[in-house]
């Protein structure tokens, strides 16, 4: 049985720099999880909860999380709605592709007023006739139910027809519910059959991966206990696959070049920050987009005259620079409010600017010096205005 730990929910947090009590998002999705636990003591402060993919058969120990607005609990063992009404902010409920054959768990969502968005697809309940009907009527909040908008028509035809609509689908719940057991039994004795298959043959590895390969080809179920059971043999299989250290193999690392043969630094952003830099006439601006919750002893800032580094928890950010840079002047500063770090780099030899004369005798531009053109000489008016049409060859003459 996979439980949630303080060490795989830390693990799931390094955006967060590993704190787990400040955290808003956390995604535990396909790690094999059979229960929901702890995460309404360690991590209150959640608006958004990922746990897609998991083996969870009940929604139970959330409701502590006054702030979760998005919880994801698609492709797991649930069977019915309860213990959401703590959830006061909740806004998007996804349970895509479970058992939920008790449609008339749904009304343990009318306290949930700011819910808007629910997903049923996949669902048996989603079979009964009148579905949509009922789960609009039951819960006069919502939006958009499994992905379509719920129009103010479609909720006053589904009012009309709900008072019979309610006894038939508790009739269908009902059947489904002997169904049900009766496939649990059916099951159940299926799988004590294939232990006991198990245990009369050797316990070769021939034998083994004889009877994975046959439990993959079989036909089976569409039901919890078949989903447990796949999950045990995919973890099986990726337990007996042999890893490069096995096979008495070194995984081969590859290195990492900051500077080509010649001396030439590399650019290259292993952190992948965002950042923004700006080359002007007498300086290099770089504004790196740090986290903001980031500690700056963990970050390193190196400037030499042709290049800048930054080394982030291990990760290195280079920027290779065209011209050279005083590195003692270089100034580095980091915002309180965004995180964000402002390297500002004079460069050693700045381009001058001088102004542009015009022609009312004040400057009307500021440009680089090496970019102004002078000509010398005057130009023979006369042969300019000579006519009003000149051959190709007619050029006027510098004086």
């Amino acid at each position: 049985m996979v439980r949630i730990t303080e060490q795989l929910v830390r693990k799931r947090a390094e955006h967060n720099e590993l704190m787990i009590g400040t955290l808003e998002e956390l995604s535990l999705h396909q790690e094999d999880i059979e229960r929901i636990e702890h995460i309404g003591n360690w991590c209150r402060d959640l608006r958004i909860l990922l746990l897609q993919s998991n083996l969870i058969p009940r929604l139970e120990n959330l409701h502590r999380l006054k702030r979760l607005e998005y919880l994801n609990v698609a492709i797991n063992n649930i069977e019915r709605i309860e213990n959401l009404s703590g959830l006061e902010s909740l806004r998007k409920l996804d349970l895509t592709l479970n058992f939920i054959g008790e449609l008339t768990s749904v009304e343990s969502l009318r306290e949930n007023y700011g819910l808007r968005e629910l997903f049923l697809t996949g669902n048996p309940c989603t079979d009964y006739p009148g579905y949509r009907p009922y789960v609009v009527t039951v819960l006069p909040q919502l939006e958009h139910l499994d992905g379509q908008e719920v129009t103010r028509g479609e909720r006053l035809k589904a009012t009309k027809v709900f008072p019979g609509l309610r006894e038939r689908i508790v009739q269908l719940e009902a059947q489904h519910r002997i169904e049900r057991d009766e496939q649990r039994v059916r099951v159940a004795r299926e799988l004590a059959s294939n232990e006991d298959d198990a245990g009369n043959d050797d316990d070769d590895d021939t034998d083994e991966q004889r009877k994975v390969t046959e439990f993959w080809q079989q036909k089976s179920e569409h039901c919890p206990e078949t989903r447990i059971q796949m999950a045990k043999y995919s973890r099986r299989s990726a337990k007996d696959q042999p890893t490069s250290g096995d096979l008495g193999l070194k995984t081969p690392q590859r290195t990492r070049k900051l500077f080509a043969d010649c001396g030439r630094p590399y650019s290259l952003n292993e952190p992948r920050l965002g950042f923004e830099f700006r080359d002007e006439p007498d300086r290099y601006e770089l504004n790196v987009h740090l986290y903001r919750f980031l500690d700056t002893s963990l970050v390193e800032v190196d400037s030499q005259p042709n290049y800048v580094r930054i080394t982030v928890k291990g990760k290195v950010f280079q920027l290779a620079l065209q011209h050279e840079i005083h590195p003692d002047r270089a100034t580095c500063q980091r915002s309180a409010t965004t995180g964000h770090m402002l390297i500002v780099m004079p460069k050693l030899n700045p381009e001058q600017i001088v102004p542009l004369p015009a022609r009312d005798g004040k400057t009307s531009a500021m440009k680089p010096a090496n970019d102004r053109k002078e000509l010398t000489g005057t130009v023979n008016i006369r042969a300019i205005c000579a006519s009003e049409k000149h051959d190709e060859d007619d050029v006027p003459d510098l004086v």
